[in-house]
């Protein structure tokens, strides 16, 4: 059956960030599934016919070293799991190299740490390779960089570099292919509940419904989806969990079939500046402010000022990104600061006109000027 608004996305987006989970590319023994990927492949190379350009963000790379090293289980060691990406990665770039030639077209690998993203000329770099290799034609393969990546292999997930992949390209679609159909209201085993198939606002209720789905071979379930459909959306972008052992899941997507659950961008799209700033940067402290503050800033589009800050966290310096908290402690802004976090603490709770007694030769009278501040939800 086709959605018209799954058919217009489908059809306007022009950069499809299609993230693939490990369950969906390994066997049980932890070995590639070569069939999958193949049909992975052919699918990808249907939609850049359409026109469309693909980046391919793909899991996998633990669980091939591992199946490459005949090991069955998942160690703890992180020099262990270091080992396995090294050698996984290997296999797993090679498999995709020799589909996309038999496409007249080639893999092009890219390893990510957070320091790529968070650093903004390693930012930009990353987003002019991109650009670059979609304009020649070829199939990014965009992977966090376990060897190394400390962070990501205890911690994180490929979701969330999928979603701020997004921030790095033009009207992007995301879409996250994992082995269930989709978000349920409910337990997604039971035979008489179908996935959710739309949602618009993307709140505490819908994370509500998430159920602790991790396989064997993959990190993130459906929380960690849905986070990263949340930093996609809030930057004005949509994004599609679906189940990536369907033979043609991405084209039922360009058809504008209701396929999984789509989750709606909320509000315009941000600019790339915003973007950054917004989501791709981890703050280096907090402000808390005041109902009147927040207001100002969430509602009325306006600069932080020092008068309406109550409390400031953390060691920032001058130019950091900070985040924004509202008196019960849930951020919901960031912004780049034009004061340290000890200039802060100083002139927190004055106006503007009093910071010039208190700190001599200062050049702002806002914290934050409203160009470098983003409401992130």
């Amino acid at each position: 059956m086709i959605d018209l608004v799954r058919k217009e996305l489908a059809d306007t987006s022009e950069t499809w960030v299609v993230k693939i989970g490990s369950s969906v590319l390994t066997r049980e023994d932890g070995s590639l599934d070569t069939e999958c990927l193949a049909c992975l492949a052919g699918q990808v190379n249907d939609l850049r016919l359409h026109g469309k350009r693909v980046v391919l963000v793909s899991s996998g790379a633990i669980a091939a070293g591992l199946g490459a090293m005949d090991k069955h289980c998942r160690p703890e060691g992180l020099p262990e799991l270091q080992a396995a990406a090294a050698v996984g990665q290997c296999n797993l770039m090679r498999a995709y190299e020799d589909l996309f030639q038999h496409y007249q077209t080639h893999a092009a690998q890219i390893l990510l740490t957070v320091e790529d993203i968070e650093n903004r000329t390693r930012y930009l770099n990353v987003r002019n390779t991109l650009r670059s290799l979609l304009e020649s034609g070829m199939v990014p393969i965009v992977n966090e960089n376990d060897t190394v990546s400390v962070d990501e292999i205890c911690f994180g997930d490929n979701d969330r570099l999928a979603a701020m992949i997004t921030h790095l390209i033009s009207s992007p679609l995301l879409i996250m292919l994992t082995v269930v159909d989709g978000l349920y209201d409910g337990n997604p085993e039971s035979d008489e509940l179908l996935p959710i198939s739309l949602i618009r606002d993307l709140n505490s209720t819908t994370f509500q419904l998430v159920q602790s789905m991790s396989s064997s071979h993959g990190r993130g379930g459906m929380k960690t989806k849905l986070e990263a459909a949340q930093i996609a959306t809030s930057a004005g972008a949509s994004a599609i969990i679906a189940n990536g052992t369907h033979e043609e899941v991405l084209l039922e997507i360009l058809r504008g079939e209701q396929v999984g659950t789509l989750v709606l961008a909320q509000g315009g799209a941000l600019t790339a500046w915003k973007r950054w700033i917004g989501f791709s940067v981890r703050p280096q402290g907090f402000m808390i402010l005041d109902e009147g503050a927040q207001r100002a800033v969430r509602e009325q589009g306006r600069s932080l000022l020092p008068a309406g800050i109550k409390e400031v966290v953390g060691d920032f310096n001058k130019g950091d990104v900070v985040g924004l908290k509202d008196m019960e402690g849930r951020e919901f802004a960031r912004g780049l600061s034009n004061y340290s976090s000890q200039a802060t603490h100083r002139i927190r709770g004055l106006h503007s006109s009093q910071i010039r007694p208190v700190l001599e030769g200062h050049s702002y009278d806002e914290v934050i000027h409203r160009d470098n501040l983003v409401i992130t939800v």
